[in-house]
């Protein structure tokens, strides 16, 4: 061989290492650092799920599962999703993390040169994904609102577009589709006879206009050509336990099983069936505490940044201070301290920063009104 890296392939060259990651391990060398980078909730595994888990491996379930999943969790699901959609939910997939639903569905769609359309910015796997599979990402500028503008969209549709992904409400801008926003896209998706892929691992944490709960609006209720996924990453914090579901027509989760069988295998067992656990466990707590997490950050953040008032998850993006790049005011904030994310990572633009609020209230306090005075 020539070269040291000639055995690699052009596929995995062809992938960019997440610019999260490397503020992540940057994260690890400094001291003490204000983190407000990564989507990673701030509180814990709910008690009765951790006992679940311990139950469940002490018990000797520690097995592997059918590819599908634990069918008690399963079935649970595919219960609980059929009467919030008012409508069979379709079949029920356990897969390992929302992120290894999100392979197994682009690998079951997407044939190379096929295309899918989403916004721009974008959570970070969606290109990176389609490339793996071969495909393209057809990116629709969703700037200055972020908001969903279906002709914006559908100036984007090609003859080779099979797949519409959204992913409300959105890593990175918090932004969560409005119920005309979703009548739209199912409305493009029909003439064009395209397959939706609503990622929705956010889908617990909304904070709509109105005080209380409620649910951001999904495409599932409209069009059963829809793949819900969704996970208990964010809801219940086990980002650790890897554990999500894919919901849609069953000819696809056909596909996308055979795919995990080879690939994933199944999700970690003992995790299932604290899984189960856990969907009986109030979460409103935290839900409103990151709505009030959410106002702190904006108030403190809108003193000296331009700054779209996020509706669900548990980040805001800002827009940099002119004459900066975003990338230039990141390092800029971690010189002193304080760990963010450029928007380039999530963008064709470099304009914006995510910020994460799920970061205890000292910390985000100390951390905005640093951004604050370095704008």
């Amino acid at each position: 061989m020539s070269g040291s890296s000639d055995y690699l392939s052009r596929r995995a060259k062809g992938i960019d290492a997440s610019g999260i990651r490397k503020v992540f391990d940057l994260a690890a060398k400094l001291k003490d650092p204000i983190n407000l980078s990564i989507g990673l909730p701030d509180f814990d595994v709910p008690e009765p799920a951790k006992a679940a888990a311990i139950e469940a491996i002490r018990a000797g379930h520690n097995r592997y599962t059918p590819t599908q999943g634990f069918e008690p969790l399963r079935q649970r699901l595919r219960k609980d999703l059929s009467a919030e959609l008012g409508r069979d939910a379709g079949e029920v997939l356990i897969t390992s993390g929302v992120s290894g639903a999100l392979l197994l569905a682009i690998l079951a769609v997407i044939d190379p040169g096929d295309e899918a359309v989403f916004l721009d910015p974008y959570f970070v796997m969606y290109k990176q994904l389609l490339a793996l599979a071969g495909g393209q990402a057809a990116l629709v500028d969703s700037y200055p609102d972020f908001r969903f503008h279906a002709d914006r969209v559908e100036q984007a549709i090609t003859p080779r577009t099979k797949l519409l992904m959204l992913n409300s409400p959105s890593n990175p801008t918090g932004v969560a589709m409005s119920r005309q926003e979703i009548e739209s896209a199912v409305a493009v998706a029909r003439k064009h006879e395209l397959l939706i892929l609503s990622d929705e691992i956010y889908e617990p944490f909304f904070y709509p206009n109105a005080e209380g709960a409620g649910r951001p609006p999904s495409p599932a209720p409209l069009y059963e050509k829809t793949l819900l996924l969704r996970g208990f990453s964010k809801s219940h914090a086990m980002t650790g336990w890897r554990l999500g579901y894919a919901a849609g027509p069953a000819e696809l989760i056909a596909e996308m099983a055979k795919l995990q069988q080879y690939t994933f295998v199944c999700a970690p067992s003992p995790f299932q069936e604290a899984a189960l656990k856990a969907l009986d466990v109030p979460m409103d707590k935290a839900v409103a505490d990151y709505r009030r997490k959410r106002d702190l950050a904006c108030q403190l953040l809108s003193r000296k940044f331009e700054v779209v008032r996020p509706e669900g998850a548990f980040y805001v993006f800002p827009k940099a201070p002119a004459g900066l790049t975003a990338t230039e005011f990141v390092a800029r904030a971690i010189e002193h301290n304080v760990l963010v994310i450029p928007g380039s990572v999530f963008s064709r633009r470099d304009t914006h920063f995510r910020l994460s609020y799920a970061a205890a209230d000292e910390k985000l306090q100390q951390g905005c009104d640093i951004l604050c005075s370095l704008a």
